[in-house]
């Protein structure tokens, strides 16, 4: 499973495109926030340390452009913590091969339809952001897409930033009027 993890996010170019969404709550003035502590959720699969540095390079990099700043100190704004996921779906492809007749309805001619499956990895990540003043949960985002598990490191890594950044497109969430 680490292996799958690792290409967490070096996504497939040609087969679906990334899946991104998020929720938070309303009543939470994001203003306020201005550091945060990483934090470990419990329960969540563990990812091996290369990727585990990776997936936080990533985010750190896109907090840092909302004005956020990391601290390992207990009097961080808000805690973060992420999960992945790896799952399988699968693909089925049909080719029509041949086939003769004219306009519409039934065809004649000797035509043939064959159907192949394959085995796809969908990989998730998902990003929760926690008020430790107020012990609740504010933010959770999530993103997924199609794995390409041949990818190199570097195209890997970009992949990831892609993904990263496109999760935090609308964090923090625009001030109520």
């Amino acid at each position: 499973m680490t292996l799958a993890l690792f290409g967490l996010f070096s996504f497939s170019l040609a087969v679906t495109a990334q899946d991104v969404s998020y929720n938070y709550d309303q009543s939470t003035d994001f203003a306020k926030f201005k550091t945060y502590k990483w934090v470990p959720i419990k329960d969540a699969m563990q990812v091996d340390q290369l990727i585990d540095q990776q997936i936080k390079a990533a985010i750190d990099a896109e907090l840092t452009k909302k004005g956020l700043s990391k601290t390992d100190g207990d009097k961080a704004d808000l805690y973060i913590g992420y999960q992945t996921a790896v799952g399988q779906e699968k693909q089925i492809n049909a080719y029509n091969t041949g086939g003769g007749g004219w306009g519409y309805g039934a065809r004649w001619g000797g035509g043939m339809t064959t159907a192949t499956t394959s085995t796809i990895n969908i990989g998730t990540l998902v990003l929760d952001m926690y008020d430790p003043a107020a012990k609740l949960l504010v933010w959770r985002g999530k993103a997924s897409k199609t794995l390409d598990m041949g990818a190199k490191p570097d195209k890997r890594q970009k992949n990831l930033a892609k993904a990263v950044a496109k999760l935090l497109k609308n964090y923090p969430p625009a001030a109520k009027k």
